[in-house]
């Protein structure tokens, strides 16, 4: 066999095979800590508005809510608040923002385009958490101490009704499609599901001590963040059963998913950590460090970064994410 015709053969195979061999595009590449935002003191939760430019953290321990403008990463302003604001979520049209205050049982209206806030909504006692319908018509807030919800008609901003959960509620979502709404029930280790009519039609049982729930965005799952047990629960929404258990970080408080489904991350407030879980897998594929008591996680609408409020440090961590 001519030899230059078998080394140029070789070369054109390597050539084809360099050409069609897998990229590390920075989509691939592991999600970090790219910067620290420094907010108020006590920084519990932390929620981006529908549009994705600004990102609200409240600041349990002096009463107010950082504004983060999300491109610079710089606090643009800080709004007075209720006592010991723990939660806060916006209407899906981003024109309110609710923020649950859980140590004067009330729930501050604050108007988004201005920053003012312009009503207080009395509720039930120590409100933790606060969820809007997907159509934005309703609102659910937990109220941990009497172990009910209050529902808020958002255009009256009046509580219409009072639906009865389990023993000390502590979290709520709602499922993407508006038809149920998921509360996470610290003491009796369960998930009350409720109607949009906030009629109690289930209660699934969970691990030691659940503290956070959130929807996958295809509404086919749920996850629970159980703070005792250091694991999350996997609820198959079509069936309300409990299909899977994942081994996180110690101490996980908060869950989200990113906008496209394929992630769950997981804050870890007692080992410092954020776990990454693939969801199709169940599998945790990476563990964030760099974050200090994170209270809670929340992503960009675009996906492309997650905001970690870190209650040890009065700080937000900006995470940059496989996109």
């Amino acid at each position: 066999m001519n030899s230059t015709k078998t080394r140029t053969r070789l070369t054109l195979a390597a050539a084809t095979l360099m050409m069609f061999a897998p990229v590390n595009t920075p989509a691939d590449a592991a999600p970090r800590v790219t910067s620290t935002i420094e907010v108020g003191d006590g920084p519990w939760e932390v929620a981006f508005t529908p549009n994705g430019k600004n990102a609200y953290v409240t600041n349990g321990f002096e009463d107010t809510v950082s504004v983060i403008n999300v491109p610079t990463g710089n606090v643009t302003y800080t709004i007075t608040v209720g006592d010991f604001p723990q939660s806060v979520a916006f209407s899906p049209n981003g024109k309110k923002a609710y923020v649950a205050n859980a140590f004067d049982n009330t729930v501050s209206v604050i108007a988004v385009a201005t920053g003012d806030l312009t009503d207080t909504i009395t509720v039930g006692e120590h409100p933790d958490s606060v969820a809007f319908s997907p159509k934005g018509h309703r609102a659910y807030v937990v109220n941990v101490y009497d172990d009910t919800v209050s529902v808020i008609n958002v255009k009256t901003g009046t509580v219409v009704d009072t639906a009865f959960v389990g023993d000390q509620p502590a979290s709520v979502a709602f499922s993407p499609n508006g038809t149920q709404a998921y509360v996470v029930n610290n003491l009796d280790n369960t998930v009350s599901v409720l109607t949009l009519g906030s009629e109690l039609i289930d209660t699934i049982i969970v691990g030691d001590y659940p503290s956070s729930v959130a929807f996958s965005p295809n509404g086919k799952k749920a996850f629970v963040t159980n703070r005792n047990a250091a694991t999350v629960s996997i609820i198959t929404v079509a069936t309300g059963v409990v299909t899977n258990t994942i081994s996180v970080g110690v101490g996980p408080s908060s869950v989200a998913f990113s906008p496209n489904g394929n992630n769950a991350y997981v804050a870890n407030f007692d080992s410092d950590t954020v776990s990454v879980i693939n969801v199709a897998t169940g599998v945790v594929t990476d563990t964030i460090t760099e974050v200090d008591g994170p209270q809670s996680v929340a992503f960009s609408p675009n996906g492309k970064k997650a905001f970690v409020a870190n209650r040890n440090a009065d700080t937000v961590s900006v995470i940059k994410t496989r996109g």
